[in-house]
């Protein structure tokens, strides 16, 4: 999925809300393993292999592009990141902007919240 799929970004962030319901059930425990092994962002601390920038003038939104193409636990990150920082986030987290999140985060917890018969969890 990608924003340049939708005409609206809010339709990417709805759309991506939905994805990440399948992650509800899964314990914090267990996304963090799996953003651990499998980041991107992981493997480029771990490696020290800095990537080639393009300048030193990257958004948040085009580091996350960088960092995160092609990233297999992207998801999980998302998840684990709305879970544990919900509005407060900062950096970048799931190939998206703080600015991103927090706008998402709205969405998504409406959703939690409604799949919960309305308790927060």
């Amino acid at each position: 999925m990608n924003p340049d799929d939708f005409e609206d970004f809010a339709d990417y962030l709805t759309a991506l809300a939905v994805e990440l319901d399948r992650y509800a059930d899964v314990p914090n425990d267990v996304l963090e393993d799996i953003v651990r092994r499998d980041g991107s962002c992981m493997w480029l601390n771990s490696t020290g292999d800095a990537p080639d920038w393009t300048g030193d003038d990257l958004t948040d939104r085009e580091l996350a592009a960088v960092i995160c193409a092609g990233c297999t636990a992207k998801l999980a990150c998302l998840e684990l990141e709305l879970r544990t920082a919900g509005p407060f986030t900062l950096g970048v987290w799931g190939a998206l902007s703080e600015d991103d999140r927090r706008a998402l985060y709205a969405i998504w917890r409406a959703r939690r919240t409604a799949r919960n018969g309305g308790e927060q969890r």
